[in-house]
């Protein structure tokens, strides 16, 4: 998917505050020290995952942030709604949108995307004799890819969440999830297998918006640089 820019959207961008889109959750926590580290103050209740608002002005005239999915900032930076983001290396791969610019691996969020299946099951036989496999997983192109390396074509079953009851419901086999401590699945059943990539979070940059305004950006890069630095 490829986002265009109207003249419009670009007028808007240049005149406009930057945008810095965060992610909802345990991310947004640890993202605290960074933006602190960064100079960043917004206000108060945008770690408040209770207010109902999403955009939040900061100690900094010229930058707002927005609180949004995990899954939406990387779609929020593509597409020009906001200009830096801070994103999982795991939504980068599945998206892949050449719009966005990856300057920075801030080492934050720290875990892994796996296939797991059943403990029950594990290693009965050799992957390397499967055609075809049923998967669940709300990474659809990591998971493809995956398995089209190895030669095996996978059947996709689309979850966003609860995949680790998938196959003790005769759903799929296996699952493709991210794990941090592996405890949901040794809760319900289930092993890593394997350990297709390890995820951090990156600050993420729009593309045309560092070719509009390269100072401004190119600013905040270098204060969350330092940031990092000093952590």
């Amino acid at each position: 998917m490829t986002a265009v820019f109207s003249q419009a959207q670009m007028e808007a961008e240049l005149m406009g505050p930057l945008v810095l889109a965060l992610p909802k959750g345990r991310i947004l926590d640890e993202c605290g020290p960074l933006l602190t580290g960064a100079g960043i103050v917004p206000e108060p209740d945008y770690a408040d995952e209770s207010s109902r608002r999403l955009r939040f002005p900061t100690n900094d005239p010229e930058l707002d942030v927005v609180r949004v999915r995990s899954f939406d900032v990387a779609t929020f930076v593509a597409f020009g709604g906001a200009q830096i983001g801070i994103c999982g290396s795991d939504v980068l791969m599945e998206f892949d949108y050449p719009e966005i610019y990856a300057p920075l691996d801030l080492g934050i969020g720290a875990c892994r995307i796996s296939v797991a299946e059943p403990a029950a099951t594990a290693g009965q036989d050799d992957p390397q004799t499967w055609s075809r496999i049923r998967v669940a997983t709300k990474y659809p192109n990591i998971a493809r890819r995956h398995y089209a390396a190895r030669g095996i074509h996978a059947d996709v079953v689309h979850l966003n969440g609860a995949m680790e009851l998938a196959p003790g419901l005769g759903l799929t086999r296996q699952i493709v999830d991210l794990v941090a401590t592996g405890s949901t699945l040794r809760a319900n059943g289930l092993v890593e297998t394997e350990v297709i990539t390890y995820v951090t979070s990156r600050l993420i940059v729009n593309r045309t918006a560092l070719k509009t305004r390269p100072e401004a950006i190119g600013a905040w890069i270098a204060r969350f640089s330092d940031a990092l630095a000093r952590l």
